[in-house]
């Protein structure tokens, strides 16, 4: 059975408490452990400040009682002021992120975006300073380059600290090159977990976004729509018979992809409602043949 994320990006913004928690619910029940959420979710909603996220989630973990069940995941360095990764922010932020989280330990807290203003050794030491203390489990590197995220393992492996066991970079069907020709391998060769995000393609994968009809009403159309070019509409093509062959909904197909790729450990996808969630967790046990594998990633081909 492939393992699945829950992105808690939507919690707080497009989904409101109760469908928040009716979501995480219905996660739960369906055998899913692992969320994924950052201190910045979501910020930029007006009336928000950053945090709402993890508060919800907080409040929900201590309603159910089941924090001991749950993989958590969150983030530090992109909420506007706690960005960058110095060594002082990254201590304050973790305490922030437990308080709104209402927890005792993160059990994997990422560096969300990389930060060239600061020495690595700098935000390496304040990670592991965290892991020592046992308020954090494991540390990850969401958005560097293999470059940086290189010289951090190597300042690690040098220093004694505490190293990067996770990645998470932006990959999906519709979004490649980068990730197979350099983040792969490197996970391979280090082993690190592969978490993508943006596993539907900000939700063109889904299936909604259609050359002949309106776009939903959603905060992600734009960016969904972006996608809807002669190679968007192949991949859409696609999905619609593998899914139909499957008698699954098209976006469980398109996470069964990512899950079936190289190095990945488990796609990350978000659902504001219970109906979405249950169109994503089919995926978990969804097995694609090799040919119907092969024709994804032919369609999904960008040369």
């Amino acid at each position: 059975m492939a393992d699945l994320v829950l992105g808690a990006n939507v919690f707080g913004w497009t989904a409101d408490r109760d469908t928040s928690f009716a979501v995480l619910d219905a996660f739960v029940e369906a055998g899913g452990t692992m969320i994924d959420t950052a201190d910045s979710y979501m910020h930029r909603a007006p009336g928000n400040s950053g945090g709402e996220s993890e508060a919800v989630l907080g409040e929900w973990m201590a309603a159910r009682g089941n924090r001991d069940s749950l993989h958590l995941a969150t983030k530090v360095g992109g909420l506007p002021g706690r960005a960058g990764l110095g060594g002082g922010n990254v201590a304050a932020a973790a305490r922030d992120s437990l308080r709104r989280l209402g927890t005792d330990r993160i059990d994997l807290y990422y560096a969300h975006r990389d930060d060239p203003d600061t020495a690595q050794e700098e935000t390496l030491d304040a990670f592991d300073a965290l892991v020592r203390e046992g308020l954090v489990r494991e540390i990850g590197a969401s958005n560097f380059s293999t470059a940086r995220l290189r010289s951090a393992l190597e300042i690690s492996a040098r220093d004694g600290l505490a190293a990067f066991t996770a990645v998470q970079p932006h990959y999906n069907l519709m979004e490649r090159d980068d990730v197979e020709t350099a983040h792969v391998p490197l996970a391979e060769s280090a082993s690190l977990a592969l978490y993508p995000y943006y596993g539907l393609a900000k939700g063109f994968l889904t299936g909604k976004y259609r050359a002949d009809s309106p776009a939903p009403d959603s905060p992600r159309a734009e960016g969904a729509s972006a996608y809807l070019d002669s190679r968007g509409r192949a991949v859409l093509a696609g999905l619609d018979e593998i899914a139909a062959g499957h008698e699954v909904p098209v976006p469980a197909v398109a996470l069964a992809w990512l899950a079936a790729q190289p190095a990945v450990t488990a796609p990350i996808a978000s659902a504001r409602t219970v109906e979405q969630l249950a169109g994503l967790l089919p995926m978990r046990e969804l097995q694609l043949t090799s040919d119907e594998l092969g024709l994804l990633s032919y369609l999904s081909a960008t040369t």
